[in-house]
């Protein structure tokens, strides 16, 4: 048996009439950049998340640098975030001009620590009166917070917004892998991981729980003001054409093709993520024996499952025997950023961020897309077992 990674083909055979439909619309038109199709997505991608305002962007890494610059991000701040995550959360703090400060992650949801970010802002930081905290060290502003949504889990926002709060700071939720996904307040509010900052930012690359079929993201908020500087920045900087009003914008505009690709599948992915949760409890049924090795469903969210991670020995080794039995595994991710080239002038050794490190050593992404059957996880948790046995 052949068990694959992400079964792309799978998904979109299952809207090929309707897909086929409406990129002949498109292309029809021949109304590419902008219009109606990238403005219904937005309404329709907002009313889904109960967000007031979503604007469509080029990547998921245009909408993290846009979104920081709308949240008040400016060149020379600092933004708190993980080390374990993949590098377009930091590429966009260093794209808007900032500077990443790292805070480790907690051992089970792999998501932000709100402890160990109490303890950074606690020890290094003074509430500003204005736009964000004061560094003490080095006198520089430390503006957001951007906690991620990994793996599809939800970060635990209630003491982070809390933290945010005290300190002054905005908080910009990364939600490349969470579409969907949903936190739960300690008074019982539920709401929509992107929602619950100032701004969330979305990707829409094709592996995502909402994915294109290219690049793609947005940017959504409740704020009126910061909608507008999103879709100035997205767009050259214009308010209106060759009008432009800031130096900062850029050409990251949602082209039309992918906004009615999204608005097809947007329909759908309620029952897609399902899916996946319904792949998810199979592998803990049939995995149970390995206990803390699964991921942890922590209780304050919903998981949607964009990657089922587990820990493992001799990871390598256990991916090699995977492949060779048909069946697809991912790494997410196998080096923690302070320890990549391209943050080494930031000076943090092995060992700065112990639990982010230890992570990034043994997480193992099994098969997880809404087209599993009950036949596919079956095999992967045998083969696993088979082969993590022999190394013990």
């Amino acid at each position: 048996m052949r068990v694959a990674f992400v079964d792309l083909r799978a998904q979109h055979d299952e809207i090929r009439a309707d897909l086929d439909a409406a990129i002949k619309a498109v292309l029809d038109e021949s109304a590419f950049i902008g219009g109606r199709r990238v403005a219904t997505f937005e309404q329709n991608f907002a009313k889904f998340l109960g967000v007031s305002h979503a604007a469509g962007v080029g990547s998921g890494t245009d909408a993290l640098r846009i979104g920081l610059q709308a949240a008040g991000v400016r060149p020379g701040d600092f933004v708190i975030t993980v080390p374990h995550t993949f590098i377009a959360t930091v590429e966009g703090i260093t794209q808007a001009g900032a500077t990443p400060l790292f805070v480790d992650i907690h051992p089970q949801s792999y998501n932000m620590d709100p402890a160990a970010l109490a303890r950074l802002l606690e020890s290094s930081c003074t509430p500003g009166s204005g736009r964000g905290a004061i560094h003490r060290e080095t006198g520089r502003t430390v503006a957001a917070v951007l906690p991620v949504h990994l793996y599809g889990q939800p970060a635990d926002m209630a003491p982070i917004l809390d933290l945010a709060r005290r300190f002054g700071v905005a908080v910009v939720e990364d939600v490349a892998q969470a579409h969907g996904a949903t936190y739960r307040f300690p008074d019982g509010t539920v709401r929509s991981c992107g929602t619950m900052g100032d701004v969330g930012c979305f990707s829409f690359y094709p592996g995502k729980n909402l994915g294109a079929i290219g690049e793609a993201g947005a940017v959504v908020t409740f704020d009126a003001e910061r909608d507008r500087v999103n879709r100035v920045l997205r767009d050259h900087g214009q308010s209106q054409r060759y009008v432009h009003v800031s130096p900062d914008g850029s050409n990251a505009r949602l082209d039309a093709l992918q906004a009615v690709v999204l608005t097809l599948k947007l329909a759908r992915l309620k029952e897609w993520n399902e899916r996946r949760r319904q792949a998810a409890a199979w592998y803990r049924e049939d995995l149970a024996d390995l206990g803390e090795l699964l991921p942890a469903e922590m209780s304050y969210g919903t998981h949607v499952y964009h990657l089922f991670v587990v820990q493992v020995p001799e990871r390598e080794r256990l991916q090699a025997a995977l492949d060779q039995a048909g069946i697809g595994t991912g790494l997410h991710y196998p080096i923690a950023l302070h320890l990549q080239e391209a943050y080494r002038s930031m000076g943090l050794a092995r060992g700065a961020f112990p639990v982010a490190e230890s992570v990034a050593s043994r997480v193992l992404s099994l098969p997880m897309h809404p087209h599993l059957t009950r036949e596919h996880v079956r095999y992967v948790a045998e083969t696993l077992r088979t082969h993590l046995t022999r190394s013990q």
